[in-house]
């Protein structure tokens, strides 16, 4: 099962593991108050200054912060959530527009922890982008 808090609250007996996702260590907080601390789940320092100096969109955050973040690394939470009760923390004051829901979101299927990306078709190049080999088979001789 897998919870979600903010570092700030109390802790419960019923958190089980308590893993901090931030990248940086929140001020005030003893290292005892956490069990384990993920960085590989925790938006980029440039990212976290866009969103809360530069008014980054909501939007534009979510799709940058699942470029981010490895799969690999949402796989193992979400494996690791089947089997005993995790607690996932951060210092968001609202969860909604959090990376922690996010995840949360993601471990319980509600949605993907990818955004789906498209393949470009074969041949979409510009023709002037193409390498001179192509075109005529031989490559171009400089002057």
């Amino acid at each position: 099962m897998l919870k979600t808090k903010r570092i700030y609250d109390a802790a419960d007996k019923k958190d089980g593991t308590r893993v901090l996702i931030m990248r940086l260590w929140p001020r005030g907080i003893r290292r005892d108050q956490v069990d384990e601390w993920n960085r590989d789940l925790a938006p980029s320092r440039e990212l976290l200054f866009e969103i809360k100096h530069r008014g980054l969109a909501w939007e534009d955050y979510v799709r940058r912060y699942w470029q981010e973040i490895s799969p690999a690394a949402v796989d193992a939470l979400r494996r690791r959530a089947r089997h005993e009760t995790v607690t996932i923390l951060c210092s968001c004051p609202d969860e909604n527009r959090c990376h922690r829901g996010l995840l949360k979101q993601a471990v319980e299927g509600k949605r993907k922890s990818r955004p789906i990306r498209r393949r470009a078709l074969s041949g979409s190049r510009a023709p002037e982008a193409r390498s001179p080999a192509r075109r005529g088979g031989r490559p171009a001789t400089r002057s």
